[in-house]
């Protein structure tokens, strides 16, 4: 889930470890989901405050902003589905998002109403009284069934095979969706959810939207100082009571919104190609991180920014002596949805304020 909607890596939405994903992440996760689920749960809190000016209110960091008047869907449709399937659905009135990146569009586009249930990582305040039918991609087949969806949307990371089956074998229409792995994906993704529940032309206004404010903040993004070069982030997965820490590469889902912000991967750039890689001193020398991005449980789960330090090989970064760590809120970071923007505006005020990340 990738990070974003699922609180793993993308694979990702969130959240960008899904299922046939390789590597050391995806294993590690496995041994970790059930000891950290609990943490990862609920609604969530709050994305953590910037040093500087330009981020998200707190206030709102657990909102979504719904388009306005509510769409009426138009169906039926068909659509093909990333998984190959073509799907017909001819309701919209009970709609069951598997992951928390696609309950965020649906509420977005205003269809909000409509949702009966939710994943784990649907952390915004409209979606918290739901019931949950999914953690981190472990579909319960038959809590999803006993809410009597009209239609489902999954993405290809969705799991296990056999839950997916048996909603498709009850004859619940079942849209599969690509994961996100960048900002570029986030149009593709809000009209995917649009054709799929009738509102094509909703689906235009939210990417004009969307469109907008990410190129918004761009354009606050400020260049180096003569002679300066970027800021080297780099991305960590954490979950200290499963005893994880893994760095994240090339394909962890982070390089796209590091870069719009204004920064490097550190990871891509010191060669790591895969998704994520077990945290290691050559590693993170390697890597030699200006400053650290985390999701804020992961900060959490490792005692905060003390805790964080005591990790072999984190001190002796840049980052890890100048302890400059950004932190934000594990439901949006990598969702690549309706709220990037305030994803992106938050990175760019902890990166490039006047005080710096978060000490």
């Amino acid at each position: 889930m990738r990070f974003s909607q699922d609180f793993a890596p993308p694979g990702r939405d969130s959240g960008r470890p899904g299922r046939g994903r390789n590597g050391v992440l995806t294993a590690a996760l496995a041994l970790a989901t059930a000891l950290v689920l609990a943490g990862c749960g609920g609604t969530g809190a709050p994305a953590a405050k910037a040093a500087g000016a330009g981020a998200a209110p707190a206030a709102d960091a657990d909102r979504i902003e719904p388009l306005t008047p509510a769409p009426a869907p138009r169906l039926p449709v068909t659509v093909k589905s990333a998984d190959g399937e073509r799907t017909t659905i001819t309701s919209a009135d009970r709609i069951v998002p598997l992951t928390g990146g696609l309950n965020e569009i649906v509420f977005t586009l205003g269809l909000g109403k409509q949702v009966v249930a939710r994943d784990i990582t649907a952390t915004f305040e409209q979606a918290e009284k739901l019931p949950v039918v999914t953690r981190a991609h472990d579909v319960s087949a038959e809590s999803v069934l006993s809410l009597r969806p009209t239609v489902v949307l999954a993405e290809t990371t969705t799991g296990p095979a056999e839950a997916i089956g048996q909603i498709r074998d009850a004859g619940i229409p079942l849209v599969v969706v690509e994961p996100a792995k960048e900002l570029a994906d986030v149009g593709r993704r809000i009209d995917a959810v649009a054709a799929a529940l009738g509102v094509p032309k909703a689906g235009d206004e939210l990417n004009q939207r969307t469109r907008d404010r990410i190129d918004a903040v761009r354009t606050s993004v400020p260049a180096p100082a003569d002679g300066a070069r970027k800021p080297r982030v780099a991305f960590l997965y954490l979950r200290g009571s499963a005893s994880v820490y893994l760095l994240g590469g090339r394909e962890s889902g982070a390089s796209s919104l590091l870069e719009a912000a204004g920064a490097v991967d550190a990871g891509k750039a010191s060669g790591l190609t895969k998704d994520f890689t077990a945290i290691t001193s050559e590693a993170l020398a390697k890597a030699a991180p200006d400053a650290i991005l985390v999701m804020a449980k992961g900060l959490d789960s490792v005692g905060g920014i003390d805790g964080l330090v005591k990790i072999p090989g984190i001190a002796e970064t840049p980052a890890g002596m100048d302890r400059r760590i950004v932190s934000i809120d594990d439901g949006v970071l990598l969702n690549y949805g309706p709220r990037t923007d305030r994803v992106l505006s938050e990175l760019v005020a902890q990166l490039h304020s006047e005080g710096g990340a978060a000490k």
